[in-house]
């Protein structure tokens, strides 16, 4: 009875410990980092955004009103209307699910490419290390991104599934960073005596060796996340992004709302405010990230 009372309890423990942890953290970041904070604010801002689009949107994205074209902001349309009459606030909401739907979809494939990447380039080192390094990554680093993007885009052609799979590719660079922890890491004691233990080299990696990199990983992340919307911005400005009539951000600052920006600037004005706001939340939210995590920037200057 005693046995099934303590087995019970340990799962409620664990969960404390990690809310406890959790909210301590939180605090740190308030206290020592306000600007991450208030980044970390617009971030949760924008994915609540995505996820409650069609509750917050006061009309539907594709809806068009030949009567209401570029109608200024009113109460009909806080942010007014652009040249089909769509309301502006509806696209920019709809938008962003669209693009936060991108930028996490990318950030979790392109964090697991540069995660493999850089475990099997730090631990096994030597042929392995160079044939990754050297061949993989100073290539693809010494290319200019934004013409292999449109090269690769013009290949496979627009969607949403090329803007996934070429923003992805951004995880080949990232992998320096997970090698740079994993050739701190794999001469520590524990990996010794692991080593000693007869521990075989696939269970070394993912029993030690990847969760040790979860924080240089996180890091990654968050400051992947912002530079991902920002690309896929510009994909969809150039045309190459996800096509009509699903709206993005890049999307509504492009073609005919560019034609119109001097007679109705707000159908640029605010598209690119958000764009701004959100690369800005995350961007400085990462940064904060970076602070508190790495050991080696405590200390630092609060932002």
């Amino acid at each position: 009875m005693a046995h099934e009372i303590a087995w019970e309890a340990a799962p409620l423990r664990t969960w404390a410990t990690g809310r406890g942890r959790f909210l301590g953290f939180l605090r740190r970041l308030v206290r020592e980092k306000p600007l991450g904070a208030f980044g970390a604010a617009i971030v949760v801002a924008m994915l609540a955004m995505a996820l409650l689009a069609d509750l917050l949107a006061p009309y539907p994205y594709d809806t068009i009103n030949l009567a209401d074209i570029l109608t200024e902001p009113n109460a009909d349309h806080l942010l007014g209307t652009d040249f089909l009459g769509r309301d502006l606030l509806s696209r920019i909401i709809f938008g962003g699910r669209v693009s936060i739907y991108v930028a996490l979809t990318t950030v979790v494939i392109s964090v697991t490419i540069a995660t493999t990447l850089g475990v099997l380039s730090g631990w096994l080192g030597g042929r392995v290390d160079a044939l990754i390094q050297q061949l993989l990554v100073n290539t693809w680093i010494a290319l200019p991104a934004l013409l292999i993007l449109l090269a690769l885009a013009s290949i496979i052609g627009p969607g949403l599934f090329t803007v996934v799979f070429i923003l992805s590719l951004g995880g080949i660079s990232g992998s320096r960073v997970v090698r740079s922890s994993v050739m701190s890491i794999k001469s520590a004691p524990f990996i010794e005596a692991a080593q000693a233990m007869g521990a075989t080299t696939p269970w070394i990696m993912l029993r030690h060796i990847v969760p040790n990199t979860f924080a240089p990983v996180i890091i990654l992340a968050s400051i992947d996340f912002g530079r991902i919307i920002l690309a896929e911005a510009t994909l969809s400005f150039l045309g190459f992004g996800v096509p009509p009539p699903f709206p993005t951000w890049g999307q509504m600052l492009s073609g005919d709302s560019l034609s119109h920006f001097h007679d109705a600037p707000w159908t640029m004005l605010w598209p690119g405010l958000v764009l701004t706001l959100a690369v800005f939340g995350s961007n400085v939210f990462g940064d904060a990230l970076r602070d508190l995590l790495d050991p080696r920037l405590r200390g630092a200057g609060k932002h």
